[in-house]
């Protein structure tokens, strides 16, 4: 987690104040917070996204990226496109690729789910993404990323959004340029991650390009990069004068994060962090969940999520190294019980 300390609400100027005290009009959809979960793949399902809203109920919420040259060839919606329509509005609908149709297409799709926005992404670093022309590679054509903004905006009557870096490395820093392309296209926002494609999560997040594109825009921007804790986002948002900040890695096995950060930039107190027992607890319904929702196929999807909540306590690297080999749902309710007991056990000695 962030370590540092950050400048309280009361530091804050007047300017910003205002911002953070008042609704994000992202096009014609209003957010009524300005904190919001990073799309993460193979982590924010309908079954993660669920947990965030417990603890953030006005926060926009994200989908894990959607293939729209898969999308365009299958009959049926992939699972990591449904969405709760009723529970989890706001939500946006991440979709990637480098065909501007199949993505128009795949945008309509998004909003007959429910999508309340669609997200482009043209920042994803991962290889597998970027040699096939999605994800960040998009920042070294920025004339296509430019026809793929237009065509998606032309398609679906939501905001059409855009998720990027700073630059491919560090002698291809262009997002001054870049941003201003994708507001001229028809994004309605766009988040800014503080680091190139080349550095991909290593080193510090360069808030001061975040600063920089959000001087030569006009619609909201949106700061994402080493957003690990309240103060860290105040801290962020005081350097950027960003009109929001977008929560990624420091959620993994921490659901709590968005709603903590929300929390304090609407009264500038910090809420107490969740105790062992209540963040195991938390674990033990994420992976029942995952159970429900996909089968024996969720058991092995939470073995990452559930050594992501093992961290910070006595034993948790015993339990760490078993919780990442579970076979079973009882196997894992076993582990986390047994867990819950000690640490209630603790808790009410430590009082």
């Amino acid at each position: 987690m962030e370590t540092s300390v950050a400048p309280q609400m009361s530091t804050l100027s007047p300017e910003l104040q205002q911002r953070l005290s008042t609704p994000l009009k992202v096009g014609s959809f209003v957010l009524h917070s300005r904190v919001l979960q990073s799309p993460l793949s193979g982590v924010t399902d309908m079954v993660f996204r669920r947990l965030v809203r417990r603890f953030a109920p006005h926060s926009m919420l994200y989908t894990e990226m959607v293939n729209a040259t898969g999308l365009h060839y299958v009959k049926q919606l992939p699972k990591i496109m449904e969405v709760d329509r009723q529970a989890e509005t706001p939500i946006s609908i991440q979709l990637f690729d480098c065909r501007p149709d199949f993505l128009a297409e795949a945008a309509q799709k998004a909003v007959a789910e429910g999508a309340d926005t669609v997200d482009i992404n043209m920042g994803c670093p991962v290889n597998k993404i970027t040699k096939n022309g999605g994800g960040s590679s998009l920042l070294r054509d920025p004339q296509l990323a430019e026809q793929i903004v237009r065509a998606v905006v032309k398609a679906v009557p939501v905001p059409v959004t855009v998720k990027t870096r700073i630059g491919w490395n560090d002698q291809e820093i262009n997002i001054l340029d870049f941003a201003k392309r994708m507001e001229a296209a028809g994004a309605q926002m766009i988040t800014v991650h503080g680091r190139t494609r080349a550095q991909g999560y290593n080193g510090r997040a360069r808030w001061e390009w975040i600063r920089q594109v959000k001087e030569v825009l006009t619609i909201p921007v949106i700061a994402n990069g080493d957003i690990f804790s309240a103060q860290a986002a105040v801290q962020c948002l005081t350097e950027t004068g960003a009109d929001g900040v977008m929560c990624s890695r420091g959620t993994l096995g921490y659901p709590f994060l968005v709603g903590e950060v929300d929390h304090f930039l609407r009264t500038g107190k910090l809420l107490p962090p969740p105790t062992t027992r209540e963040r195991l607890a938390v674990a033990r319904d994420h992976l029942i969940g995952l159970y429900a929702y996909k089968g024996q196929q969720g058991v092995y999807q939470a073995r990452k999520h559930m050594t992501w909540y093992a961290k910070g306590f006595p034993n948790a690297a015993v339990l760490r190294g078993r919780l990442c080999v579970i076979e079973t749902l009882q196997e894992g309710l076993d582990l986390l019980d047994r867990a819950i007991a000690e640490a209630e056990t603790r808790e009410d000695r430590e009082c």
